[in-house]
């Protein structure tokens, strides 16, 4: 097999053996080559010693040298290089405590996670591939390099990984990994909330994030997402749901774009259901006041998860007005705009339409075309500029000190209300009528 190394790799890779050095491009990138996907990054593999790198190249940054990794600076781009190693032992399920280097580049490929990971090359020998790695890529399979349970045991994180990687190649886990899986997810807990974070967030926006349901059943979101076992345990015995409420949530989020706030969104957005579950005389179940309650579940969770500000705001703000439905008439509308926050849209929509698409056809033509209506009705708004926030009213607080109005309280209800009355008749707003609007309602009876 020939893969193309990019020129740079090849000058890297090319001076390392000239000066007598043992030197590969390894990992992910060799994967990726395979596969037909363009590798992110190149990482390249050598029997040279950091100093003996270090020497090489003209401009080098010491990344982990401690681990054997110096990064080679070719122009603005990156390239790490490491030393051949074998780990020693490992101390929190993460780290090895420390790293012996080896002159052998199969003691450094036994130490990595997978075999469609543990593949090298160079243009002189080809593909070193000694654990099958080209043949479980062909089984489309994931599988561990040498005792899964060692694998994980270094590492627990590896677990995550094993179907973070499945989501996106949409590969199956192969058994015995799975198994390994099984008997030590507990280990997640010693991993730290960023790391998992990012793991999560890339099975999330792969192609396959219906994988989560095998997080679940190997037992990895009973340790950091135990809100979602909840929900893979809730039925939702009515007319308008055929799927538990995990379920559900699973295909709410096939049924969207691969954007991290909205498939955390849709993951998300029944978890208070579990809840706020009530039984009425006929045995049919509801939900009363989920959003809400789904919103501040969502925000401890992604704090927990260790989630920027930004996309907490965004993803618990979509949660709390995903099953808001104002009627279909401009002013009432407008209103929902601003009740909700010109933020959220038009992502809204997307969220709306699915969960619709999650549930059974009951009336769901009838939904979808209701949302519909409703995305029309908001871009006619858009387009015509009509005023919906504070900031876009024709008048402000020095207009209402003109007035004589008091500062505080006063000019903020005062704004608030005009902003009311232009929502329901955006036609209003010019200065001079919001003026006389206030002025009409100083004038003694």
């Amino acid at each position: 097999m020939t893969i193309q190394l990019p020129g740079k790799v090849k000058y890297i890779i090319d001076t390392l053996v000239q000066a007598g050095h043992e030197a590969y491009a390894v990992g992910g990138c060799i994967r990726d080559s395979i596969l037909g996907r363009v590798p992110g990054d190149w990482d390249i593999t050598t029997s040279a010693s950091p100093q003996q790198v270090k020497q090489l190249f003209l401009k080098t940054v010491d990344t982990g040298i401690q681990h054997g990794t110096v990064t080679v600076m070719e122009g603005r781009e990156a390239f790490e290089v490491t030393t051949y190693r074998i780990d020693g032992e490992y101390e929190d399920q993460r780290h090895p405590r420390e790293v012996i280097f080896t002159s052998s580049l199969l003691e450094d490929l036994k130490r990595r996670d997978f075999t469609i990971n543990a593949m090298a090359y160079n243009d002189t020998e080809g593909l070193i591939d000694a654990f099958h790695g080209m043949e479980d890529i062909e089984k489309q399979v994931i599988r561990c390099v040498g005792n899964p349970v060692d694998r994980f045991n270094e590492d627990a994180l590896r677990m995550m990984r094993a179907v973070r990687f499945a989501a996106q190649l949409g590969f199956t886990i192969e058994e015995n990994t799975q198994s390994a899986v099984r008997r030590l997810a507990q280990n997640l807990d010693r991993i730290s909330a960023e790391r998992i974070q990012a793991e999560l967030v890339k099975l999330l926006v792969s192609e396959h994030p219906e994988m989560m349901r095998t997080v679940y059943e190997l037992g990895m979101s009973q340790v950091f997402l135990p809100e979602f076992d909840e929900m893979m345990k809730t039925p939702q015995n009515n007319r308008y749901h055929k799927y538990n409420v995990g379920e559900h949530s699973i295909l709410a989020m096939q049924n969207i774009r691969n954007d991290k706030v909205l498939r955390l969104t849709m993951l998300l957005h029944d978890v208070g259901k579990p809840a706020c579950r009530t039984v009425d005389e006929n045995g049919i179940y509801h939900f009363y006041g989920h959003p809400a309650q789904g919103a501040k579940m969502a925000k401890i969770i992604l704090r927990r998860l260790k989630f920027d500000n930004d996309t907490i705001r965004s993803v618990t703000n979509l949660i709390a007005w995903h099953d808001d439905r104002p009627s279909l008439r401009e002013a009432s509308v407008r209103r929902a705009i601003h009740r909700v926050g010109l933020e959220q849209y038009p992502a809204l929509f997307e969220v709306k339409r699915a969960d619709t698409l999650a549930k059974n056809n009951y009336r769901r033509k009838e939904k979808l075309e209701l949302i519909d209506s409703y995305e029309s009705l908001y871009h006619e708004i858009m387009a015509k500029r009509q005023c919906l926030t504070l900031k876009d009213l024709a008048v402000n607080g020095t207009d209402m000190l003109e007035l004589g109005l008091e500062r505080g309280k006063e000019i903020g209800v005062t704004l608030n209300r005009l902003l009311m009355h232009v929502l329901e008749r955006p036609e209003d707003n010019t200065r001079e009528i919001l003026m006389n609007l206030v002025k009409t309602e100083q004038k003694p009876e």
